[in-house]
């Protein structure tokens, strides 16, 4: 099924997907675009003599009737920002050190496809408001994290095909989208030239950015992708595939921002968790791929694989204006062309699972919160349903303010703070800052808000943290950039700052007021993601909206303004000035949109010669060189992770289905459990375990930096683990927090002490949850520290994909109850003690497991169904999860078990 195609008076080969659909019986154009890249995959690494059965390629081609079938796909690279890079990549390094201490090849272990590390997840909002805080929180940036950026530099010259973009490049997804992503590889193999589709996964949840671009990929936990860049087939299910007819046209004044937000509320509800989406109709042909990649970018919050929009002539006009060289676009357009992988306008659309269809006119300007981004809420909504949540309960969703509290008076040193006073308006992420669109209708809103004489409140931190250089370019090009600043959103750097917990500290006066008047007080930002205990600890309400509206809530001060029928402020003359005075028109951002789409722009941005401060910083760095890296034992951010030592168990489901035999709930949650509550990555207090463990260390609390600039210290990610100021463990259900009560003597302690007491008892543990558990973004730690606390399986209700996987890749057993049972369900309240039977069995063939759980109540019997879904996934459990699978490949063949 190899065809050759000619191009530039050159043969390529590619695998044709026309010819594999025909052999099993499909026509191509019945496939999918994303089941079409799969069946590719598959087809070509079988015909370079890859281990792909001719049962896997039918798999694939029988999509719809084999949903759970095995795949092994070979993807083409792996992105990774320096979150969970810098643990992949520690990783590798005491993997090598596992294969020295056995006598084998330290070389060996090296990476496979080329792997792309942006520096994007560090900084922090130190500084803010003035033109010295790019400056200022660069260097901040340097400082608290010149261990881990050594690391990296010693791992770019110790692994082959590993590439490292320094801190202010960009952020990953942005960074991908307009500059690494090729689209179409092409690459040169003995029998001659070849080309394929890029394929990539990512250690963030959000890679499905570049689905935009027609690129197939999504996140993965950094457990997944250590696997991948060692050459491993990457192992996923034949996926359902619903497709999503975009129809009608965003209206103004709604943003694409507003249609990605409606986009995401309807597949939520539709119940597309878990499978791939793949948007066509007659909407799609209008849409950018800047507009594309906020709507792909979401995907992780409509529960999605991905979001994948087909290459078409809009892609090939979007790599045209970011620079890409001109013969290599018209190499991905005669490719996809010949492979039945390019969308021409009114294609008729491939035969779907199911089609979910959405109107985007339907979109209008709205914020999703306070708590989930699937919470769309138009903005006139928004003060009635704020109001509204004050003296609810929080169990319904409310902020749980006493009746005589929720109108207090304001404090004396804060005198304009109350509930719903917005303390953050950060402009920041990759979902919003790709789209110059929003970006330029924000610096419109600043400009006539500065031209009226409007100012922000003074208790309103901002802050401007752009996905690449390139858009503060394009805003300094039409003249916004001092409007910003004017209102306080001066650049404060390049990285995922507010949208991933980097928001840096509040004013003291704001958090004395906060404090004294236990305020619900609110955030707003442009990013995806706003959990709880997510965007600042002190901050209850977090809003996610366009750029533009987040300017537009900074000036009002608070989130429950009404915008219609209440003015923003007051301007020079005395009058009132209302939103839609300030709002731009579609033809004042349409005028100057062709300053971000001038290919120059890009050009200069990525020219090696045009590099900035930071790239001088991370040159002028020393970095230790060689195979193996210097562990330093006085070090307390880099600490060799304990994963590749201890036996090599032969036999590890008979020891998991004795450790299920008797076991205690460690912890125990509702619906909607994220990563963030499991594995935080924000500031860490000093009254966590993790706090104590850095001061008993000597360090000061101004050094302890974040969850996230700590992870290669297990000791303090353990520590961590469950440890979110805003996690409510039912087993506590009055207390927030990283807390839980030990059986059988029933004292409260931290989550972490009480998995050392069940430990020395020679106890194991497991959790109780509800739906979508696991639900954000792909941190491995949530899967790493459960184990390190001796979590031997999860209970829930449903569980979010990535961190499922990530369950399975460290050898904890996720389990589900059956259709419509829950612990609560069962009546079961976490004091029980349970006892599984036939664990080993059921992980075979896929049968249930009968569960015991004896209470003060008596005794309930149940069932649960492993969530195990592959036969490859099934082996990685029998080895005791991936770090001990893929050690065992590394080292001599003598050596099967042992102590490491």
């Amino acid at each position: 099924m190899t065809h050759v195609f000619s191009y530039d008076s050159h043969p390529v080969h590619y695998a044709d997907i026309a010819s594999a659909a025909r052999t099993g019986g499909r026509h191509v154009t019945e496939l999918p675009y994303v089941i079409r890249v799969l069946l590719e995959n598959l087809t070509r690494h079988r015909s370079w003599g890859g281990p792909v059965s001719e049962s896997e390629v039918q798999a694939v081609l029988d999509w719809q009737h084999r949903s759970g079938a095995d795949l092994p796909l070979h993807v083409t690279r792996v992105i990774l920002p320096d979150s969970s890079g810098l643990p992949v990549l520690q990783d590798l390094a005491a993997l090598r050190d596992a294969v020295a201490l056995q006598g084998g090849d330290v070389a060996a272990v090296n990476t496979r496809i080329p792997v792309d590390v942006i520096v994007d997840h560090s900084l922090q909002v130190d500084h803010w408001g003035d033109a010295s805080a790019l400056g200022r929180n660069l260097a901040r940036e340097f400082e608290r994290n010149d261990e881990r950026y050594r690391f990296l530099k010693w791992a770019q010259q110790a692994f082959d095909g590993l590439r490292v973009f320094p801190p202010g490049t960009g952020i990953i997804h942005q960074v991908n989208l307009e500059h690494i992503a090729p689209v179409v590889v092409r690459a040169e193999r003995p029998d001659g030239a070849w080309a394929y589709p890029d394929f990539v996964i990512g250690g963030d949840s959000h890679t499905p950015m570049v689905n935009a671009l027609g690129v197939l990929g999504w996140g993965v936990g950094g457990i997944d992708a250590e696997a991948a860049l060692l050459g491993h087939a990457y192992t996923f299910p034949v996926p359902v595939v619903v497709g999503v007819r975009l129809s009608g046209r965003i209206v103004a004044p709604a943003t694409t921002t507003d249609a990605a937000l409606l986009i995401t509320q309807a597949l939520r509800e539709a119940g597309v968790a878990g499978c791939m989406v793949e948007f066509f109709g007659p909407a799609v042909e209008q849409l950018g791929v800047a507009e594309r990649a906020t709507i792909a970018n979401m995907s992780p919050e409509y529960g999605a694989t991905c979001g994948f929009f087909p290459v078409d002539a809009n892609t090939l006009a979007y790599l045209r204006t970011t620079d890409r060289d001109a013969a290599h676009v018209d190499f991905v357009e005669a490719y996809c062309r010949a492979n039945h992988l390019f969308r021409a306008p009114g294609a008729a659309a491939p035969t779907y699972s199911r089609l979910v269809d959405i109107d985007l006119s339907q979109a209008v300007p709205s914020m999703a919160g306070p708590r989930r981004p699937q919470d769309r809420l138009p903005i006139a909504d928004i003060p009635a349903d704020f109001r509204s949540r004050l003296a609810a309960p929080m169990s319904d969703g409310g902020f749980g303010v006493k009746p005589d509290a929720a109108t207090p008076a304001a404090p004396q040193d804060a005198p304009g703070l109350r509930h719903g006073s917005i303390v953050l308006a950060a402009i920041t992420s990759c979902t919003n800052t790709s789209n110059p669109a929003v970006m330029l209708a924000a610096g419109l809103v600043a400009r006539k808000a500065v031209a009226l004489g409007l100012t922000v409140p003074p208790w309103v931190k901002t802050s401007l943290a752009p996905g690449s250089r390139a858009v503060t370019q394009y805003l300094i090009d039409a003249g916004l950039l001092s409007s910003l600043e004017a209102l306080g959103f001066f650049l404060i750097g390049y990285g995922c700052t507010t949208c991933g917990g980097k928001s840096g500290p509040l004013a003291p006066e704001v958090v004395a007021a906060i404090t004294e008047g236990e305020l619900v007080a609110a955030a707003v930002l442009s990013g995806n993601r706003n959990f709880e205990g997510r965007i600042h600890k002190m901050i209850r309400a977090n809003y996610i909206g366009a750029p533009p509206l987040v300017v537009a809530y900074a000036l009002a001060g608070r989130i429950d303004i009404d915008f219609e029928h209440e003015a923003l402020g007051t301007s020079a003359d005395g009058s009132p000035v209302f939103l839609r005075d300030v709002w731009p028109t579609p033809e004042d951002v349409a005028a100057l949109l062709p300053l971000a789409h001038d290919r120059n722009l890009l050009a200069r941005t990525y020219d090696p010669a045009n590099a900035n401060a930071n790239a001088a910083m991370w040159d002028d760095l020393p970095a230790p060189t060689g195979l193996r890296f210097p562990w330093d034992p006085a070090s307390h951010y880099l600490v060799e992770p304990p994963f590749f030592k201890g036996p090599l168990d032969d036999d590890a489901l008979t020891r998991l289905e004795q450790d299920l035999a008797r076991t205690h709930v460690l912890a125990a949650f509702g619906d909607s459990l994220t990563t963030d509550h499991i594995s935080p990555g924000g500031e860490i207090p000093t009254d966590t375990p993790a706090g104590r463990y850095l001061l008993d260390a000597g360090i000061a609390q101004r050094d302890f930096n974040s969850y996230v600039g700590r992870r290669c210290n297990f000791e303090v990610m353990t520590r961590a683990t469950f440890a979110n100021i805003r996690v409510k463990n039912l087993l506590m259900p009055e207390t927030e927090g990283g807390v839980t009560r030990h059986f059988p003597d029933d004292v409260p302690m931290s989550v972490f002490d009480a998995a050392q007491a069940y430990a020395r008892a020679g106890q194991s543990v497991i959790i109780l949850g509800g739906k979508e558990y696991g639900t954000g973004s792909s941190r491995d730690w949530a899967a790493k520290g459960s184990a390190l606390l001796g979590v031997k399986a999860v209970i829930a209700e449903s569980f979010e994909r990535i961190h499922r996987a990530n369950l399975v890749g460290m050898g904890v057993l996720p389990l589900a109850f059956l259709p419509g049972e829950g612990w609560r369900q069962l009546g079961l309240d976490g004091t029980e003690v349970f006892a599984f039977h036939h664990v080993a069995q059921a992980l075979l063939d896929g049968s249930p497991i009968d569960v015991q759980a004896q209470g003060a109540r008596g005794l309930t019997r149940f069932q649960v169904l492993p969530q195990v879904l592959t036969a490859a996934e099934r082996k990685l459990m029998a080895e005791g999860g991936i770090p001990k699978s893929v050690l065992r490949t590394f080292l001599p063949t003598s050596i099967s078990e042992g102590s490491l």
